[in-house]
């Protein structure tokens, strides 16, 4: 995934964004009130925001309510181009969280899926591409925290 020259935000997109953190589906014309915007002002710019790629708005499942009862994070070691690795790996459909790291582990991988029995079968599928030396798996027992909502800053 390439990443898009760096977008110097205002304060009003800021605060926008922040709106939306809260309550993706807030109405523009809540946002509006908020910002000081009229609502076709507000579409606007969120369309900017999604457009440049600064955002996105997008539903959130609990997993576990939808039948995935293993979530977890995997650590792999490669050995070759890291990027051709991590665009492999990314391109499985399990896989929801793919980053490229510095330390014990040169990709991160976050997945969900339905059991144990499918978690082995992907397990050897990441496994076999080529440059993956070893992996190291990381399940979740209870999840504690996630947020979408680090702000702008």
């Amino acid at each position: 995934m390439a990443r898009a020259a760096h977008v110097q935000l205002d304060e009003t997109a800021k605060q926008i964004i922040e709106q939306l953190q809260q309550d993706g589906r807030r109405s523009y014309a809540a946002i509006g009130k908020a910002v000081g915007l009229s609502e076709a002002a507000v579409r606007q710019r969120v369309q900017k925001l999604l457009d440049t790629g600064v955002m996105q708005i997008v539903g959130v499942t609990d997993p576990l309510m939808l039948g995935f009862s293993r979530q977890m994070m995997i650590g792999v070691k490669c050995e070759g181009d890291l990027e051709k690795i991590a665009d492999e790996l990314a391109g499985l459909p399990e896989i929801d969280y793919v980053v490229i790291t510095a330390g014990s582990f040169d990709i991160l991988l976050e997945l969900v899926c339905e059991d144990d029995e499918r978690l082995l079968e992907l397990l050897g599928r990441i496994r076999a591409v080529t440059g993956v030396v070893s992996t190291e798996s990381f399940v979740y027992l209870k999840l504690r925290k996630q947020t979408y909502s680090w702000g702008t800053r």
